[in-house]
Parts: structure tokens; C-alpha cells; sequence
């Protein structure tokens, strides 16, 4: 007797697993603060391995382009409501950096909002304007960004944020 694949079980439209994630992200604790914990243990040189190449990989493209350009010397930090984690980068010398400290402009949100960001399933303006994310600092810099992102052709998957 044959075992029906996985696909034969939708994951969206089955109701049992689909209510099940609804009642286990309403009731578990938010991993924030784990990943927070993670976030501080981790040094800023093993961030820079895992981080910038990606990065740099995804939009190498609009780098080619001098779409980057006008972000040069600046930096920016994306974070986690509560502040941990984050990740402040910058644009130097052509590539796209991961850095210390904080960013000149932070754009903040919870995880599923800066999922949906990169994962394009929102229009942006819509999870600023529904304070799903939330833009502090030197707004015209976080603006800049956000606008560019918006307007570049770009598909995260995961064969970019890995080594090959």
C-alpha cells in the first residue's frame, strides 16, 4: 500500500494544521527574545560571513546599476520590535555591509512584517501606514531605501541566502 504524498495535504487548506498555527502563534511566547539572546552571543565578524554575501548576491544587480549609490557612507538598521535582534549595514566601496551599532535611520517591525516585506505579499506604504512597520531616524535615508527596494526586481529565495 502506497503513502499518499505530502501533497495530497495542502498545508493552507487543511484545516486541522492551518488552525493549529493560528492556535500556536496565538499562545506561544514570541521568539523574540531567544532570537535576542542569539543576536548578542553572536560577534559582529561571524554576522558579516552569513549576512553580507547574500546581501550582495541578491541585489547585484542594482549594485551594478549605481542604484546603491546614493546610500554610500550611510547606515541603516532593520530590528525586531523591543530592539533585539537587528542588523545595522551600510553601502561601502560597491558592496553591501553588515555593521556595528546603530543606523542613522531603523526601521522596525515584528518578524511576520519584515517576512512579508521580502517576501513582497504587501505593498510597503500599506505595513508603514498600518504601523506594522515603523521608520525612526533620519527618515528621508529610511524613505530612500524603502522606495528603492520597492522598485527593484528582486526575488529572495533560499538558493541566494545560502553558499552556492
Amino acid at each position: 500500500m502506497a503513502l499518499p504524498s505530502l501533497a495530497a495535504f495542502p498545508l493552507r487548506t487543511n484545516p486541522l494544521i492551518s488552525d493549529t498555527l493560528a492556535l500556536l502563534s496565538e499562545y506561544l511566547p514570541s521568539p523574540s527574545p531567544l532570537f535576542g539572546a542569539v543576536d548578542r552571543a553572536v560577534p559582529i565578524p561571524i554576522k558579516q560571513l552569513v549576512a553580507e554575501e547574500p546581501l550582495n548576491r541578491i541585489f547585484a544587480a542594482a549594485i551594478a546599476d549605481g542604484e546603491f549609490d546614493e546610500f554610500e557612507g550611510r547606515r541603516i538598521r532593520l530590528e525586531l520590535n523591543g530592539g533585539q535582534p537587528g542588523i545595522t549595514f551600510g553601502f561601502w566601496a560597491g558592496r553591501l555591509r553588515v555593521l556595528e551599532g546603530p543606523g542613522e535611520a531603523t526601521i522596525r517591525g515584528s518578524l511576520s512584517s519584515f517576512k512579508t516585506l521580502a517576501e513582497r505579499q504587501q505593498d510597503p506604504d500599506q505595513l508603514f501606514f498600518q504601523r506594522r512597520l515603523v521608520l525612526e531616524g533620519d527618515t528621508e535615508l529610511g524613505l530612500g531605501l524603502k522606495n528603492l527596494l520597492d522598485s527593484l526586481e528582486w526575488n529572495l529565495n533560499i538558493r541566494q541566502l545560502l553558499f552556492f
